[in-house]
């Protein structure tokens, strides 16, 4: 075995992690004393890659909670690599890429090999010390490296084990990786998913993987809560992409099942269930229209100075529009087809008007319609020193300013990400105790000589 000193914890003013005598006095990225973060004191060890984890335990951070991630000692989390594009260096190299920016603040990271029996037992102790334990490798592996929620529960009964996978722990397809894009295509979300009569797409982002991970912060957060009422003792969570995809089919399931006619295919921007509910054309550009009920629809038709429409017998219920999709459909084209966007729908609109237009995310509204703003965030010294002169500040989504999550719980973006150092010089060899003594203020990764 070699020890390989890396960089301090990310913000951390003194790493406690003793084996005999493990301390829980880790504190947190930064001082978070003067704010009311919800999940402040809770301790997350944070064992998942990639994106429906990560995006997990970020909610987690965001809201309070100190999270440690465990990653590979010498090559990171895989989406480190996963670019262009990459944070800008002040050096002129290459920085950390975008795609781990985005489902990695608030966390701090530490390199360390579990496959190593020191690194097990480090593991062991942080488990001992934390609240929630995550992870998302396939069902079993763990076991192998005594990190399972059986053998944790022995050593900790007051942790919340969550294990995210494609599949579940148990069934035929138990031990297949999950992907999103791959459960996309196996639970539907893909065969609705892009314009009729044309092949099936995936979803513009991997929304799978995002509503997995919100799915099991969300259960996460409802273990906390029953812990306080069950004495104290912790539970296993068994949350799987596929089962997160079936329930985010929501009314297109429903449908399915009440009608017996399966799904009904692709719409495109289009609603299977209200017309007219999607884009149109414009001399300039599209424009999205809608009529989610009767009375919308009628200020939809004075809109387009199409009032005689209102009383239509063919369109005068969503029921009958649905019936008549493809002449109404046409109609509203033809009138859009000879309209400029701007000028004919100008925005801002009146609040009862379903009517907006498609941006791209760098031309977007979204820092006047909703809670979130682009934020350049600093690497607070001291402990963030070398960070802040490598990169200075990263450019990040905060979507918390406007008093927390628009109402009074907050949440914030305290550091934008965590950094794993390359290995500066192999120190001689240090057994686990000896180790956890002298890296009192260090980061360090335990790999195989």
């Amino acid at each position: 075995m070699r020890l390989h000193r890396l960089s301090h914890f990310t913000g951390s003013r003194n790493l406690r992690l003793r084996l005999r005598g493990y301390s829980t006095s880790l504190p947190g990225a930064a001082d978070p004393s003067k704010s009311k973060l919800p999940l402040k004191g809770l301790r997350v060890l944070d064992l998942t890659r990639v994106l429906a984890g990560p995006y997990c335990t970020q909610i987690l951070g965001d809201l309070g909670a100190e999270v440690i991630k465990i990653e590979h000692p010498t090559r990171g989390d895989d989406t480190r690599a996963w670019g262009p594009p990459y944070a800008p260096s002040k050096d002129g190299g290459k920085g950390e890429s975008a795609y781990f920016l985005a489902v990695n603040r608030n966390k701090k990271s530490l390199g360390l090999s579990f496959k190593h029996p020191s690194g097990q037992r480090i593991l062991q102790q942080l488990a001992k010390a934390s609240d929630i334990l995550v992870e998302n490798y396939l069902p079993g592996t763990l076991k192998n490296y005594s990190l399972d929620y059986p053998t944790l529960h022995g050593m900790a009964p007051h942790l919340i084990y969550a294990s995210i996978t494609g599949y579940g722990q148990t069934g035929p397809y138990k031990d297949r990786a999950g992907y999103d894009v791959m459960v996309e295509a196996e639970m539907g979300l893909m065969h609705i998913t892009g314009e009729p009569e044309r092949p099936p797409v995936k979803v513009g982002v991997a929304v799978t993987d995002l509503t997995t991970g919100l799915y099991c912060s969300n259960s996460i957060l409802a273990a906390v809560i029953a812990r306080a009422g069950n004495g104290g003792v912790g539970q296993w969570i068994d949350v799987a992409l596929s089962d997160c995809q079936v329930a985010t089919l929501a009314n297109i399931a429903s449908s399915a099942l009440i009608s017996g006619k399966g799904d009904g295919g692709r719409f495109g921007t289009a609603h299977p269930s209200i017309v007219p509910y999607e884009s149109f054309p414009t001399t300039d550009g599209n424009i999205i229209l809608g009529g989610g009920n009767d009375r919308l629809y009628a200020i939809l038709c004075q809109r387009i100075g199409k009032p005689e429409w209102i009383t239509d017998p063919r369109f005068m219920t969503n029921e009958e529009r649905v019936e008549n999709r493809k002449i109404l459909v046409p109609m509203v084209a033809e009138v859009t087809r000879s309209k400029t966007t701007q000028v004919t729908f100008p925005l801002p609109h009146p609040s009862t008007l379903f009517l907006t237009t498609t941006h791209t995310i760098s031309t977007s509204r979204l820092p006047l319609v909703t809670t979130c703003k682009v934020s350049s965030v600093a690497f607070p010294p001291p402990f963030f020193l070398f960070l802040l002169l490598k990169y200075g500040c990263v450019r990040v989504f905060s979507c918390y300013h406007r008093n927390g999550w628009r109402y009074s719980t907050p949440a914030e973006c305290r550091t934008p990400l965590s950094t794993i150092f390359k290995p500066r010089y192999p120190t001689p060899t240090f057994s686990p105790e000896t180790w956890s003594r002298r890296c009192t203020t260090q980061h360090a990764a335990i790999s195989n000589s």
